[in-house]
């Protein structure tokens, strides 16, 4: 897995946080490289699959979009736990 993100607009913050809670969540066999760019790209690639470029899929993702979108190419069906719920379930039980 591949962050591209722009040194000139210093987002090497926003892509360490990402690649964390991916790791964090995808713990197994997963290898995330910071990828510096130019140009204000912020890109999440999965092998070769684009997952997410701040081009074209309007600005940076929620961090439980970009965990599903993950999910859906390396561990298809992994239940996501508490960050796939809905918020109209949160508080019930």
């Amino acid at each position: 897995m591949a962050l591209t993100y722009c040194t000139q607009c210093r987002w090497l913050a926003r892509a360490a946080w990402m690649a964390q809670e991916l790791l964090t969540t995808f713990p197994e066999g997963t290898e995330v490289a910071l990828v510096p760019g130019r140009g204000g790209v912020f890109q999440v690639r999965v092998d070769d699959a684009l997952v997410w470029d701040r081009r074209t899929d309007g600005g940076f993702p929620e961090i439980t979009t970009l965990k599903r979108l993950v999910r859906d190419v390396v561990a298809p069906g992994q239940p996501l736990g508490h960050s796939e719920r809905s918020r109209e379930t949160v508080g019930q039980a």
